[in-house]
């Protein structure tokens, strides 16, 4: 379902996937502006990665699918400088893209829908999940007793254990893989074969 409503975006050199953390230091006067105009409704932006250009400066391009990014928490510092805390919604696709004279990127999208509750991992999904499940255990452990309650846990509950795309997104979070190859996984509609993709790349570097 498309929407007429134009959604900010925030390109990034990082893929957010739906239900994953995303911390961020908000300090251009064009982003600060608007996470503070999405504060007042409580509506979320839209988390792209970039496919060319850079962060900072002239618009960047951006993929074509992103991801809503919720804002959970915010703090700031000191003035100009926000520290936000955002968790990952449902995917979007870009429809039609505009740049403001500030440079600040708006699209209309339309939503992605989501089979990962419904999807069958098979046999990907056990294993995957039960190395996760040591993977958050362990964390959780040694970040509450070094960081107490200062401690942003990547892994928010609930845990969705028993879904393929809820392992899967946890897994293509972590793994040491390229920019463009994240995005790949995060364009997957398929969350079955998200996760069998997770274990081929597990099983060639031993993790199980």
């Amino acid at each position: 379902m498309s929407t007429d409503r134009w959604l900010p975006l925030f390109p990034l050199k990082t893929v957010l996937f739906p239900d994953g953390v995303l911390p961020l230091r908000v300090f251009e006067t064009r982003y600060v502006d608007m996470v503070r105009e999405r504060m007042k409704t409580d509506a979320p932006f839209g988390v792209v990665a970039i496919q060319a250009g850079s962060e900072v400066g002239t618009a960047a391009e951006p993929h074509a699918i992103g991801t809503l990014a919720h804002i959970v928490e915010w703090d700031m510092p000191e003035f100009g400088v926000l520290l936000l805390n955002t968790r990952g919604g449902e995917r979007f696709r870009i429809i039609e893209l505009r740049t403001l004279p500030n440079q600040l990127m708006e699209a209309r999208t339309e939503a992605i829908a989501a089979d990962d509750a419904a999807a069958d991992g098979g046999e990907s999904l056990p294993l995957c999940a039960n190395v996760l499940r040591v993977i958050i255990a362990d964390l959780q452990q040694r970040a509450q007793t070094d960081d107490g309650e200062e401690f942003i846990s990547p892994f928010p509950e609930p845990h969705h254990l028993d879904e393929a795309g809820w392992v899967a997104n946890r897994w293509a979070e972590m793994l040491p893989i390229a920019l463009d190859e994240k995005q790949q996984l995060l364009e997957m509609t398929d969350a079955a074969a998200r996760l069998s993709q997770i274990e081929n790349y597990l099983r060639e570097n031993g993790v199980i």
